[in-house]
């Protein structure tokens, strides 16, 4: 079992580790890859205006750029898992899973960060902000990732099950080409954003406790606040429409 996952712009400050190294990532062989990116972050973080800064960071509060402004490459990391902290990881809550729950995510969860791309869930990476879809020139960081990184997918998934729970802006970094699972969140009659990223959350913490390993079991653990309204298949995607009751 595969599940591809987003990132999120809330990031907490732990470390514990040294800065990144090849070892620091899957996909160790598209390692001088993934530096090429950095790099080009690295270096437009420390050479350019205010206004650029605030830009590419997404922040209004110019006090807040030298929090951000610093040489990633000497940065202290910690499992990306631990890394984000946003409404998906805060219903997650991995740090109050048990061993076996905590081993799951860590052996079958791919995260898309918007700076390191396609990462497992026990990489470790520094603190940093880069803001979705922000862009460095004619650099765009999830086309170099869809680049660069589709065929180490590809092989990685071979013949496991996918269940994508990205939020639908992180398909532009890599595009599933095989059958896959997701889910679409309603709340009476619309399509929501932000409670759809509470419910990845607790969808893929679900999933870990209960040892999900084939896509047909997730809805039988499903809380009593989803309800399964539709189901819909196109090209690849089964798309389980779910009505949040609560």
């Amino acid at each position: 079992m595969i599940i591809l996952f987003s990132p999120s712009e809330s990031k907490t400050q732990l470390d514990g580790y040294s800065s990144i190294c090849k070892e620091s990532f899957i996909f160790q062989d598209q390692y001088a890859k993934r530096i090429e990116a950095v790099k080009i972050y690295n270096e437009y973080i420390n050479s350019n205006s205010i206004d650029s800064l605030l830009d590419i960071f997404g922040i209004k509060d110019i006090e807040k750029i030298q929090e951000y402004q610093k040489n990633i490459f000497e940065a202290a990391t910690c499992p990306a898992i631990k890394r984000y902290s946003g409404v998906s990881y805060s219903y997650l809550a991995y740090d109050t899973l048990n061993q076996n729950a905590k081993y799951y995510i860590l052996n079958n969860v791919i995260i898309f960060s918007n700076l390191f791309g396609p990462v497992s869930a026990g990489d470790k990476i520094p603190y940093y902000k880069l803001k979705q879809g922000a862009k460095i020139g004619s650099f765009t960081f999830e086309q170099f990732y869809r680049d660069n990184f589709s065929s180490a997918l590809d092989k990685y998934i071979d013949n496991q099950e996918i269940v994508d729970l990205r939020a639908g802006f992180y398909e532009k970094f890599y595009k599933i080409k095989k059958k896959y699972t997701t889910f679409k969140f309603i709340k009476q009659g619309k399509v929501v954003s932000h409670f759809a990223k509470a419910y990845r959350g607790i969808i893929l913490k679900l999933m870990a406790e209960n040892n999900i390993l084939e896509s047909k079991d997730i809805i039988s653990h499903f809380p009593e606040s989803l309800e399964v309204i539709d189901t819909t298949i196109k090209g690849f995607k089964e798309e389980f429409i779910l009505n949040i009751l609560d």
